[in-house]
């Protein structure tokens, strides 16, 4: 019977390690009816801050977006409602959300909201990033499994696991859609450099998305246009 090599035994390890990420955490679900329950019980408030809870443990759905955008806008909080809307629309891009979001920040024209085809393939293949995964850590088993089912042909096995391996990693650890915010702050000035001594690039207000590059003390580096600007941190919400 062939030895078991160590790096069989860390390809395995590495499989059941993506095998526990793809499985679903239930310890929401709890919360998640409780905070329903006072929703249709009209108790908006309790019901936001249990949802709250919840968006913080990313542990959301797209309808308890929706619910958390009625309650503020309900209570006047339009900055607030509007990030909800926003961050339900990097799931559900319909149009009618834009508008909505225009109504709340009295806007006529958005920037951030346009979506491609290409856009809408890679939010396609991050929605079933661990589905992805999974298919390919399992076929990496599979091949694992050839080389001791099959030892006469076992170097022709080891390539197949090494590639499915590597596509397993990349699909977990880089298979991600861009990180970006919506102002918040009205008005909320944007520059060409992480300082207030910069050229302003433009005034804007309330209601605007923006993808994050990358972060600078108190600034954040963005993609405004095709340029690079930057907007100070209190100014923008994290989708």
């Amino acid at each position: 019977m062939p030895n078991i090599t160590p790096l069989f035994i860390a390809k395995l390890l590495v499989f059941f390690l993506f095998l526990f990420q793809i499985i679903d955490c239930q310890a929401n679900v709890p919360v998640l009816q409780k905070a329903d329950s006072l929703f249709t019980a009209k108790k908006y408030k309790e019901a936001l801050v249990l949802y709250e809870e919840l968006l913080d443990d990313q542990a959301y759905s797209p309808a308890m977006l929706l619910k958390m955008a009625f309650i503020t806008e309900g209570v006047g909080d339009y900055p607030k409602a509007s990030f909800y809307l926003s961050k339900y629309y990097e799931h559900n891009p319909n149009p009618r959300v834009i508008n909505k979001i225009k109504e709340l920040t009295n806007q006529g024209n958005l920037v951030g909201y346009d979506i491609s085809d290409r856009d809408r393939f890679f939010k396609m293949l991050v929605d079933y990033k661990q589905e992805i995964t999974a298919s390919f850590a399992l076929l990496m088993l599979t091949f694992l499994i050839c080389v001791f089912v099959f030892p006469h042909k076992k170097s022709g096995f080891y390539m197949p696991a090494i590639i499915c391996l590597t596509l397993a990693f990349f699909s977990n650890n880089f298979l991600k859609l861009p990180d970006r915010a919506i102002v918040t702050g009205s008005p909320t000035l944007i520059m060409d450099q992480p300082t207030a001594g910069g050229n302003l690039v433009r005034r804007v207000d309330a209601g605007h998305r923006v993808i994050i590059r990358d972060a600078k003390d108190i600034w954040y580096e963005i993609k405004w246009g095709d340029k690079r600007a930057y907007i100070k941190k209190e100014n923008v919400s994290e989708i």
